[in-house]
This record gives structure tokens, C-alpha cells and sequence, in this order.
């Protein structure tokens, strides 16, 4: 008994201090410091159950039929408290990089915005193309508003060139490289039906439609296939892999409204209510 009340003591500083025993140093993220620390407060969790049991106080029972929202409200709790480091993080890191995370990053909406939305999304990603339109709508109800686009491409050759090549269109023409962002995210670009194709071909499709859709929207086609190689583009890219690291970001769409942190596709409401 007295080791089972050890158990449980031991558990619960676990789980409430796993937060503090893995605290992000304010500089740089290392994966495996979250790794630990939630594995940290799992094992907490597991242990917390498994010595409660011991007490025959019926665990299994009260968790799975009379309160089965329990072990919901930690997994709640754990990711509020993620996400409450990650605000924070971002809170210090904008307000002495925003110009450097806005400057070779495509902007949709007023490029002299009051109001700044950072979008962490991959152009193949339908979550992503479901907030771009409750963004589309915020951009015209908000006129003071920009949307800073990071594009984190993380699909391979379904996102790669999309990805460069509105990068490299804003080498061009701010404006050209929102409207070919816009067209991308509106307008299926790979072909529908994706069995049977190899990566080289396409890789080419795919590139044939981006192409097209730069030409209609008025970019030097000759010139964009150049600076999609450019060490802009590189250094755009090298970036949001650095700052989804920072930012604990393992997936699109990410957004940043002010110090606040959206994972998913968060709806239209939710996005103004941030802003406000």
C-alpha cells in the first residue's frame, strides 16, 4: 500500500511538472525535448490510472462508463499547456523578426496591413485550401489585414514547386505572386488521378500547370523557372523549416493572429474574434 501511494505521488509530479523538467530555453527547439516531455506526462498519466487501481478504488470502471471524459481533459490540459509555451515563444520572437519572417514571404491582402496573419500551409493540403477561403473572406471584411504565407511544403512533389514558385513570383511582382497563390489554392494544379504515375512525371504536370497559371496572371515564365533555384527561394524555404521547429508546428495550416496559436483550419469567426 505504501508503495502504491509512492506511485501515485510520483505520478502526479510527472504529469504537473513535465512542462517545467522540459522547458524550451526561449532560442532554439529541439524535438526531442517535446518528445520527452510529453512522453514525460504520458507516462505520468499511465501510472497515475495504473496506482488508483491498485487501490481498488474500480479506475478502469469510473473512466470508461461513469466518466470517460477524464482522460480527454488531460490530453486537453497537456495541449493547452503546448500550445500556452508556444504563444509565448512567439510572442518574443515577433516582436524583434516579423520583418525578417515577412520579407521574402509571398502577403496576400494589404501589404502595409495593421493586422498581421503568419499562414503556415502546403498548397496539396485540403485543410489548407479550406481556410484559405474563411481567409479570403477576413481579407475582405478586414481591408487592414495581411496574410504572410509560409509555405511548408511538406508533400513532396505534390507541394515542392508550388511552393518555389510563388516564392520566386514575388521576386517579380508582390501582387503577381498573391494572385498565383490565389489560383493555386482555388484551382486543382496535379492531376486527379494520381495512380499508376511516377514522380518524374508528375513532377512535370505539375510544373506545366504552375507555368500556365504564371503566364496567365502576367509573370516572365523564363525568368521564374530561374529563380525557383535561387538562394532566395532556398532561403525562404530553409526558414519556415526553422521557425515550424521553433514553433513546435508538425502540420498545415498553422496560424499565428497576433501571439496566438491556431492549429487546423480554424473558421472564419474564429479567425476575426483573434483579430480583434
Amino acid at each position: 500500500m505504501i508503495l502504491t501511494v509512492i506511485l501515485l505521488l510520483v505520478a502526479v509530479a510527472l504529469f504537473v511538472l513535465g512542462g517545467i523538467l522540459f522547458k524550451h530555453d526561449g532560442k532554439t527547439f529541439a524535438m526531442g525535448k517535446h518528445i520527452a516531455k510529453t512522453a514525460l506526462m504520458l507516462v505520468g498519466a499511465v501510472a497515475l490510472i495504473w496506482g488508483v487501481n491498485r487501490t481498488g478504488l474500480g479506475t478502469t470502471y469510473y473512466l470508461t462508463q461513469a466518466n470517460p471524459g477524464i482522460l480527454q481533459e488531460m490530453a486537453t490540459a497537456m495541449q493547452a499547456q503546448r500550445t500556452q509555451g508556444t504563444s509565448t515563444e512567439i510572442k518574443k520572437y515577433m516582436k524583434s523578426h516579423l520583418d525578417e519572417v515577412k520579407k521574402n514571404a509571398p502577403i496576400i491582402g494589404n501589404p502595409s496591413c495593421g493586422k498581421t496573419i503568419i499562414l503556415f500551409t502546403d498548397t496539396s493540403c485540403p485543410y489548407c485550401r479550406r481556410v484559405h477561403g474563411d481567409l479570403e473572406r477576413v481579407l475582405a471584411d478586414s481591408p487592414d489585414t495581411c496574410v504572410v504565407v509560409k509555405n511548408f511544403s511538406i508533400h513532396g512533389v505534390l507541394s515542392d514547386f508550388p511552393a518555389k514558385a510563388v516564392i520566386a513570383a514575388k521576386m517579380q511582382d508582390p501582387a503577381k505572386s498573391a494572385a498565383l497563390y490565389k489560383i493555386i489554392m482555388e484551382k486543382e494544379y496535379y492531376p486527379a488521378d494520381l495512380q499508376g504515375k511516377s514522380q518524374a512525371d508528375l513532377e512535370k504536370a505539375i510544373k506545366t500547370n504552375i507555368l500556365a497559371s504564371a503566364d496567365k496572371v502576367g509573370l516572365d515564365t523564363k525568368q521564374l523557372e530561374k529563380d525557383v533555384n535561387s538562394s532566395t527561394v532556398s532561403g525562404e524555404l530553409g526558414q519556415v523549416r526553422d521557425l515550424a521547429s521553433r514553433f513546435q508546428i508538425g502540420g498545415t495550416p498553422f496560424l499565428i493572429i497576433g501571439d496566438q496559436a491556431f492549429p487546423g483550419a480554424i473558421p472564419y469567426d474564429q479567425i476575426m474574434g483573434a483579430l480583434k
